[in-house]
């Protein structure tokens, strides 16, 4: 397939996405696929939480609303305006992918793919029933799209790896795919940077980074940097339109499980029945719980940032990411900051 063809196959893939995220009823003279596809896609997003009770229909929707948003001949065509694709015979690259939120490793397979090379995608057991029902659809509008694309249980005869997982799984990874080309992604998190001067409004939007997927994707904040001696009181006030979050079961299940461990540890603990919020300098915070972490000057905050940027993949505050914008990254902002497009247009 050309550059062009794979542009084409994503936006018309980007008008379906739209279609399913403002529910409307398939019309076959715009959609792109066939009716049983369009409700084979619709049902699996209603049903996904059988397999993953993290995966809401709520959750998968926006997760799919920000994929939309990058599948546009502009968006593409400006991405891609950055590198020099080649017209060389396609690389066979390995994905293993996360499966911490709805289709997290998107973005990687569209770089693979609009780089021109070939994916062989390894799932994560947590995100295994979206992905196969994409592919089809992928396929339908475009049947070229069969031989750049393939699922699989075991990767082999590839010539690169992109690799997601946790610190630990890195460490296999290095060893099993080192001798390779590759990017290996370790654990990361983000962090929000409070002033004191926050509005209401924008500390309800900084909910949304901390709530958005239950707090399980590496751009949720998971540690608020604060002045020292900082009131939380306007910060508890403008969360609490999120408090419905402790009626999902799983996610009240850590929420009770932590606030048992600090309280018979005695730890320092806020508490609003549906968020604990723990003074800690780590950044990985556990599901239900938030850390908060005091700064006394801008070179405090400068110095906690540098000692930290390995593991910090967002910062959210004024003068950084915008409050609420956490899981709105563009085509340009990559894991970890390491530009996949480049290394895999730079493959020999």
């Amino acid at each position: 397939m050309k550059t062009n063809q794979r542009i084409e196959l994503l936006s018309a893939f980007g008008i379906v996405l739209d279609d399913i995220c403002h529910a409307r009823e398939y019309i076959d003279a715009k959609q792109n696929i066939s009716e049983h596809n369009y409700q084979r896609f619709t049902d699996t997003i209603e049903r996904v939480h059988i397999y993953n009770g993290w995966f809401t229909k709520e959750n998968v929707l926006s997760a799919l609303n920000g994929i939309k948003q990058w599948l546009t001949k502009e968006e593409l065509s400006q991405w891609l305006a950055n590198y020099q694709i080649s017209d060389q015979s396609p690389k066979t690259i390995g994905l293993i992918m996360a499966g911490n939120i709805p289709l997290v490793g998107f973005h990687d397979f569209l770089a693979v793919f609009l780089s021109g090379h070939q994916a062989q995608i390894k799932l994560s057991s947590d995100d295994a029933v979206l992905w196969p029902i994409i592919i089809d659809i992928l396929n339908e509008i475009d049947p070229q799209f069969l031989i750049t694309t393939e699922l699989v249980e075991k990767l082999a005869g590839f010539d690169a790896v992109i690799a997601t997982g946790s610190n630990n799984s890195a460490n296999y990874f290095e060893a099993y795919f080192g001798k390779y080309p590759h990017i290996i992604r370790k654990n990361r998190t983000s962090i929000a940077i409070l002033k004191g001067d926050e509005s209401q409004e924008e500390l309800q939007e900084l909910g949304k980074d901390i709530f958005s997927y239950f707090g399980l994707g590496c751009r949720n904040v998971t540690q608020l940097l604060v002045p020292v001696n900082y009131d939380l009181n306007l910060f508890f006030e403008s969360i609490y339109v999120y408090n419905d979050i402790i009626n999902h079961h799983k996610y009240a299940n850590n929420y009770d499980y932590n606030k048992a461990i600090y309280l018979l540890n005695s730890e320092d603990l806020l508490d609003n029945n549906f968020l604990l919020v723990r003074r800690s300098s780590e950044l990985h915070s556990p599901i239900g719980v938030l850390f908060r972490h005091e700064y006394e000057s801008e070179e405090d905050i400068k110095n906690y940032l540098k000692l930290h940027e390995a593991s910090i993949q967002a910062v959210i505050g004024k003068n950084f990411i915008p409050f609420g914008k956490s899981q709105s990254p563009s085509l340009m902002d990559y894991a970890d900051g390491v530009d996949t497009m480049a290394f895999l247009t730079g493959l020999k």
